[in-house]
């Protein structure tokens, strides 16, 4: 199968290699120039040299910030000219989210990957407009949603005709401010036909732990991502930073960008290990 597994148009019952959906949590551009490509420079970098597919994920919009006053992002708007010129210069396959039904059209122009946001992932007609586009979609799996119940988000944007879905896990509510994954949730969902893929750097996230903000367990990303991929995760989605310090949302559960190249060699050593037999 061709590195570009992005242009396959269905995925469905395919054995895939190991993939990455990766990049910053938001655009920061207005703060930092340039900083938004640059990074997807840097990202195509490294996953080309570890001969892992690559899709770069940035959002344009963070609609569900604890606070009122927690950065946002310029708005799909003020994106859709930077994503053209990430494009262009890079080749890459571009990922961001969607939480309006105005945003799908525009959006599906410009993306290759359309991400429907965990609090999102019951919403029927949301679903259903994002998997008309036919671009690929990344379904998050709510917090408040057993991975059994994902077969019913499945048929939902599966009737549409569009079988290039994506299904990621991100853990469950456990309490308040804590989230856990049960690495059943894998082989479950993969059941379904599609492949699978654990949400490192959120799944280790302290929702609205940081007062007026979420929190993180930065420290336990690289171990989640390997537990993943161990239990059949086809995919690692994990969002990272140059300096997640000074990230304008979600750093704390962000990995530094000179850590990515070594787990993504041990991840891709774990995915042969479970897959060759």
């Amino acid at each position: 199968m061709t590195a570009d597994i992005f242009s396959l148009k269905s995925f469905y019952k395919q054995t895939l290699p190991l993939f990455v959906l990766a990049g910053p949590d938001v655009i920061e551009d207005s703060v930092r120039p340039g900083q938004t490509l640059a990074f997807a420079r840097r990202l195509k970098q490294i996953t080309d040299q570890a001969g892992v597919p690559f899709a770069f994920k940035v959002s344009f919009d963070k609609a569900n910030r604890t606070s009122r006053e927690g950065f946002r992002g310029p708005g799909l708007a003020g994106a859709l000219d930077l994503f053209r010129q990430i494009k262009q210069e890079t080749g890459v396959a571009l990922l961001s989210d969607v939480h309006r039904f105005e945003e799908i059209g525009p959006a599906a122009e410009v993306l290759d990957i359309l991400q429907i946001p965990a609090f999102l992932s019951r919403q029927t007609d949301m679903l259903v407009e994002v998997a008309k586009t036919g671009r690929i979609v990344n379904w998050k799996k709510g917090q408040f949603i057993s991975p059994r119940d994902a077969e019913h988000a499945v048929n939902k944007m599966a009737e549409t005709g569009n079988e290039r879905l994506i299904l990621t896990e991100r853990g469950t509510t456990f309490g308040y401010n804590n989230l856990v994954v049960d690495m059943r949730a894998f082989p479950i969902m993969a059941q379904y036909g599609y492949p699978t893929v654990i949400d490192a750097t959120h799944s280790i996230q302290l929702p609205s732990g940081g007062g007026g903000k979420s929190a993180g367990e930065r420290q336990y990303v690289a171990t989640m991502a390997r537990a993943a991929v161990a239990a059949g995760a086809a995919g690692v989605f994990m969002e990272t930073h140059e300096d997640p310090e000074i990230a304008l949302c979600d750093g704390p559960n962000m990995i530094y960008m000179d850590q990515v190249a070594a787990l993504l060699a041990q991840l891709k050593a774990i995915h042969q290990i479970v897959h060759s037999g």
